[in-house]
């Protein structure tokens, strides 16, 4: 009993600090695309739509490389993770700033045309400059929340928040920088952050160091094995706003993308939350699982899920309850036909909270236990492999409504797929 009891203080020690680190990222998500609705109307809310997975790719890069090492560091001991962590987060930089040579045409790629391409151009140059404090952050927060200082990390995320909110505000309007200040405010919150993090790196009880050690490829592929779920479960969220984007374009026009911003945006600020949950419980079920604790394992997942499915019913509860509100604050203009494609649509495209916070939990749970395979298979199938074809076969038959619905289908039916494999697997 006292095991349980101290197994659980320490999921709430963790995960809490995590939880509430990201609902502050999710602040500044909301806060970023207010802002910009307010300072530029549906173009702008439609051009940050557009440039979203790329931001899907870049933190999808930085959970695999964070995740992966910090997993590695915890399951094994091994020291040699940090450095390989920092070798691939300087190299996955390079194909970011590439880009930013030439970011008009990757606008164009996304779908962006018209009014909306250079203003969508002018938000992805300066994210892209950015990048890689983007993925060293997330490298270094991984290996602070594993390294016993889940707080810190806590701190680091909701100052380098705070700073977006503000900024966003003063770039925006009284320095009239409009979409170009507020990419400026988002690529500078992770560097505040890291200014944050640094503290922990300079104290003497800081077990994790830089070596003077050139790259791994062996040791370079087991971080990208452990940390591939949370790869494909971010760059996931890219893929599903791009075909959405695709599909709505068809369906309704540029309306109907900035009324899927609505949805996606709020999306984000559910899967940093569900995020948090699962990046604030890797380091204990690594560390219970090296130890080979199974008992606390196995209690581990069990708190996981119930806060999952909590989170879930009482972010829904909110969402369905507060549609009209929630709409209105991003519907600057006061645009009838927005608000008729988004009301809807919020209530329809969350029903994929339940299912979908317990696929992303039971993902991280097989990843930092070792079982990445399982776990990336999870992430795959609601990620890639069924939404895509379900967006297009749902929206084909039933338009705009199967289309908020095919999520939902999606995520119930890998979760029924994970349930029926996890029991198999026992017997």
């Amino acid at each position: 009993m006292a095991k349980s009891l101290s197994i659980q203080a320490e999921f709430v020690r963790y995960v809490g600090p995590s939880i509430l680190g990201l609902a502050g990222t999710s602040c500044y998500i909301l806060a970023d695309t207010y802002f910009i609705s307010l300072g530029t109307g549906s173009l702008g809310l439609t051009a940050l739509n557009i440039a979203l997975p790329i931001f899907n790719i870049i933190f999808g890069l930085g959970a695999m490389v964070g995740i992966g090492s910090a997993t590695r560091y915890a399951l094994r001991q091994d020291e040699k993770a940090f450095t390989q962590a920092l070798w691939l987060a300087a190299l996955f930089s390079l194909p970011f700033l590439a880009l930013a040579a030439a970011p008009e045409r990757l606008s164009a790629a996304l779908g962006a045309k018209g009014e909306v391409l250079a203003i969508t151009t002018e938000y992805l140059w300066v994210v892209l400059m950015f990048s890689p404090f983007f993925l060293l952050n997330t490298v270094i927060q991984c290996f602070v929340r594993n390294d016993g200082a889940p707080r810190l990390v806590m701190m680091g995320t909701l100052f380098g928040s705070l700073f977006n909110i503000v900024f966003d505000y003063i770039f925006i309007f009284p320095m009239g920088l409009g979409m170009f200040g507020a990419a400026l405010a988002t690529g500078c919150s992770p560097i505040v952050s890291l200014l944050v993090l640094s503290s922990h790196c300079l104290k003497k009880h800081n077990h994790f160091h830089c070596m003077r050690l050139g790259p791994r490829p062996a040791i370079a592929q087991d971080i990208a094995r452990l940390g591939s779920a949370g790869f494909v479960t971010e760059v996931a969220n890219g893929v599903v706003i791009f075909c959405f984007n695709a599909i709505l374009l068809r369906l309704a026009g540029d309306v109907g993308v900035a009324a899927y911003g609505v949805t996606s945006n709020i999306g984000l600020v559910v899967a940093a939350l569900f995020s948090g949950l699962s990046q604030g419980m890797q380091p204990l079920l690594s560390r219970e699982r090296g130890r080979r604790h199974d008992e606390n394992v196995a209690q581990l997942l069990r708190t996981g899920l119930f806060t999952c499915l909590g989170l879930a019913g009482v972010m829904y509860l909110g969402l369905f309850i507060g549609t009209d509100a929630v709409v209105a604050i991003f519907n600057s203009e006061g645009s009838a036909q927005l608000a008729a494609l988004a009301k809807p649509g919020v209530r329809l495209y969350f029903l994929y909270l339940f299912a979908g916070g317990t696929n992303m939990v039971l993902s991280a749970y097989y990843s930092a236990v070792g079982q990445a395979g399982r776990g990336f298979g999870i992430a795959l199938l609601r990620g890639l492999v069924l939404i895509v074809p379900m967006a297009f076969v749902l929206s084909h038959f039933f338009g705009i409504t199967g289309l908020w619905l095919s999520l939902a289908v999606t995520d119930t039916a890998v979760l029924a797929l994970t349930l029926l494999t996890r029991r198999s697997s026992r017997r």
